[in-house]
């Protein structure tokens, strides 16, 4: 058995898959000392407002090999939309890409990417395969780039879900 192998992987591709993964109802009636139809009741409302979205795993990335999570700070032309939309294909059929955001701030850029990859090299491959050589006017669509290496020590990483939790439990005085 590894870690990697197509029975893993088969299994972690169908936890992602919407009601794969449910809530331990039990664990939760334990912990907050709630009643389990109060529990249900509760997720379920979450749920219908859209508050929650899912369940399912998080992934040690590092343990697979992907040791290299890259920061992109971008500064896209907009006004070339047949060249945006050549881009937006390309990063939407890239793994290597998990988010892609507009931004806001100082400076000329206007869009953030987060890739993870195992090493440097895969990163600048990747660059050069998927998108320079695909997109033969990258450098127009594309006006500025700075990328950043997310290296160790990492000095915090938490959840985004328990930081809005503490954030919220924080503003209505329950904690």
């Amino acid at each position: 058995m590894k870690i990697d192998d197509e029975i893993r992987l088969n299994i972690l591709k169908a936890l992602i898959d919407k009601g794969s993964t449910q809530p331990n109802l039990r664990r939760i009636k334990n912990k907050t000392k709630y009643h389990l139809a109060t529990i249900k009741g509760s997720l379920d409302f979450l749920k219908k407002e859209e508050i929650l979205s899912g369940f399912g795993p998080k992934i040690a990335l590092w343990k697979l090999g992907y040791k290299l999570e890259a920061v992109e700070l971008l500064q896209l032309d907009f006004s070339k939309t047949e060249l945006i939309d050549k881009y937006l294909e390309a990063v939407n059929l890239d793994p290597h890409v998990y988010a892609l955001n507009s931004i806001m701030g100082s400076g000329n850029y206007n869009v953030m990417s987060f890739q993870f990859y195992k090493d440097v090299e895969a990163y600048h491959k990747n660059l050069q395969e998927h998108y320079v050589k695909k997109i033969p006017q990258y450098y127009e669509v594309v006006k500025d780039r700075q990328v950043f290496y997310l290296t160790e020590p990492t000095f915090k990483r938490g959840s985004r879900t328990d930081s809005i939790i503490q954030l919220l439990r924080r503003s209505k005085g329950l904690d």
